[in-house]
């Protein structure tokens, strides 16, 4: 099954795979920034976009599944506002170079061979002086997994973060909070309990 199969087939129930509130971290580093504009990478069905427009932000987000677009604008128009979500993957989404105030990478794994690349595609769209958020699977995760399949993240383990090649990938930013942490997540069905996960919050130089 390709990865665009396997996300439509999640996507396709009536419930919200991972739940329609916001990821914590993204939420709590919005919160410090002035409302722009924010891209939103393999954003699914739209959790995360849709409550940054409920704050101000002027949201741009893309992800592969076509399913998870169609929910993303149903859950934006449940909260009357308006994201511009297309449905692409990363290595034919076209945006302009610096565009964006604001780069959100949420439990965005690419794959191994793919990584460096569309993290500097990616970077490329945003603003110097402009703000990177990262929440996603650390190697560590794996453990984690073992022990309970819910806790979620790519059951590829190459697409695992490590954070030094995080740190090269985005190696024009200066870094504010670089860490891998344990937390527990409560996003929707997929992301439940103990999870290790690599938080990155920095500034494009």
């Amino acid at each position: 099954m390709g990865q665009g199969s396997f996300w439509n087939e999640r996507y396709a129930h009536a419930g919200y795979a991972y739940g329609t509130i916001p990821n914590a971290y993204l939420k709590e580093k919005a919160a410090e920034l002035a409302a722009g504009t924010i891209l939103l990478p393999a954003e699914g069905e739209g959790r995360n976009a849709v409550f940054l427009a409920t704050q101000g932000w002027e949201t741009y987000a893309f992800d592969q599944s076509v399913e998870g677009g169609n929910k993303a604008l149903r859950l934006a128009a449940q909260n009357d506002v308006e994201i511009s979500y297309t449905v692409s993957n990363v290595e034919n989404i076209r945006y302009p170079e610096k565009k964006f105030d604001a780069l959100a990478l949420i439990f965005a794994h690419f794959p191994r061979a793919d990584r460096r690349t569309y993290h500097r595609k990616l970077s490329s769209f945003l603003k110097p002086g402009g703000h990177l958020i990262i929440e996603g699977f650390s190697k560590n995760h794996a453990n984690y997994q073992q022990l309970n399949p819910k806790a979620g993240g790519p059951r590829d383990l190459t697409m695992l973060y490590d954070l030094e090649e995080l740190k090269e990938d985005f190696n024009d930013f200066e870094f504010t909070e670089a860490a891998e942490q344990q937390v527990t997540l409560s996003e929707g069905e997929f992301h439940q309990g103990k999870a290790s996960v690599i938080r990155i919050f920095a500034v494009k130089k």
